[in-house]
């Protein structure tokens, strides 16, 4: 049996065994703090939330939900990607609220988002421009979630999704190009 169908069985065995959350970490731990890794090499060094503490925040939240129904690896890595997302957004806000409103957290999006303008983006403000996209086009704010907080290539984002290569990229442009937009207003 592959990592894959392990992965899989073992999702399948949380809430049935005890020692199901033990095993699962042991066999995803390594590739979710190589994806917070990731996001964080994209980081200023000051940045005060730590890859390891991201990945264990993230790993409560998913194995620690009882209304999550696991369908697979791909599944769990998506949701995993958008609980680092939220971790990270609540971690920008509460950094936020102690600065009594001065200043924001910056993140620069290497890849995602504004490549292309070398610009620090606010994780606040992404956040919001991911849920107003959200509302017009759900693939394309999963896409940038698995891509950005998740550290997925195009053809890894394309197994998850099951959508094929060439609708990704498409998707992938379009949703840059949206959020340079409504990043720069």
């Amino acid at each position: 049996m592959n990592d894959q169908n392990d992965v899989t069985v073992i999702l399948a065995d949380i809430g049935k065994r005890p020692s199901a959350t033990d095993e699962l970490l042991a066999m995803v731990y390594a590739e979710l703090r190589a994806l917070a890794g990731s996001f964080f090499a994209m980081q200023a060094a000051n940045h005060t939330l730590q890859p390891t503490a991201l990945v264990h925040e993230a790993y409560v939240r998913l194995v620690g939900s009882r209304e999550i129904e696991w369908s697979g690896r791909a599944h769990f890595y998506a949701v995993a990607a958008k609980a680092m997302r939220q971790i990270l957004v609540n971690h920008a806000v509460a950094k936020r609220a102690k600065k009594r409103g001065g200043g924001s957290d910056r993140v620069t999006l290497v890849d995602p988002v504004s490549a292309e303008s070398g610009r620090d983006i606010d994780l606040p403000a992404l956040n919001e421009a991911l849920d107003r996209l959200e509302q017009l086009d759900e693939r394309q704010v999963r896409i940038v979630e698995l891509r950005y907080f998740g550290g997925m290539t195009m053809k890894e984002v394309s197994h998850v999704l099951d959508v094929s290569l060439s609708t990704v990229e498409k998707d992938w442009r379009m949703a840059k190009l949206w959020l340079q937009r409504e990043l720069a207003n």
